[in-house]
């Protein structure tokens, strides 16, 4: 293992359930009734997909682009104004990684400037070396180009990198990539298929690298 990619999104912040709330909250406002269980499988896709579904699916008059900036409006405000603090774990993993000149990135089908805000409310600029947001990539998770294009930026080839992902698309997404994947089995992600993934863990805790 020569550097590690992090998703953000229940991973890095226990967010996904913030998702989850503001997803329905914007699309009750726009006439249209859904429920977690239906959410949980757009879980780790990035806004365009799941806001291009939904609004095909249930005949939404807004526009993608409407939706979309006033869900990521809601997020943020809901984050900064929340007492969060990052995942159990996931400081002493990159203060180990750190510690062993083992670069990180982040690999969030998340907006960048949604990232920067959970980056910057936890002071966590020092530890990752290249952020890559969903509006980098033209095909979200699973497809696997989001960790392609994470791993040549680190310029390291994706066998010897390392995935932490706690969604279905995800693990899907770094497996197809060619990456090693540690599953992180987070209740509020929802009820995800992380079977695909190397190994899974219920705590970021577990995670050692030697």
């Amino acid at each position: 293992m020569k550097a590690v990619i992090f998703d953000m999104d229940g991973v890095i912040i226990d967010s996904q359930s913030i998702h989850f709330e503001v997803d329905m909250q914007t699309l009750k406002e726009l006439g249209c009734s859904i429920s977690v269980e239906e959410l949980e499988k757009y879980a780790g896709a990035t806004n365009e997909y799941v806001f291009t579904d939904i609004k095909k699916n249930y005949n939404i008059d807004k526009s993608v682009e409407e939706i979309i900036k006033y869900k990521v409006e809601m997020v943020k405000k809901r984050i900064i104004q929340s007492d969060l603090e990052p995942m159990e774990g996931i400081k002493e993993i990159l203060i180990e990684l750190k510690n062993k000149n083992i670069p990180a990135a982040i690999a969030s089908s998340s907006p960048k400037d949604l990232i920067s805000v959970v980056i910057s409310k936890f002071k966590l600029e020092n530890y990752f070396k290249y952020i890559v947001s969903g509006e980098d990539v033209k095909n979200g998770k699973p497809n696997p180009e989001i960790y392609i294009k994470t791993a040549k930026k680190l310029e390291i080839s994706p066998e010897y990198c390392t995935v932490i992902e706690d969604s279905r698309n995800g693990v899907l997404a770094a497996k197809a990539a060619g990456m090693n994947c540690i599953g992180f089995r987070n209740i509020n992600s929802g009820n995800q298929d992380l079977s695909k993934a190397d190994i899974v863990v219920k705590s970021l805790l577990e995670i050692k690298f030697l």
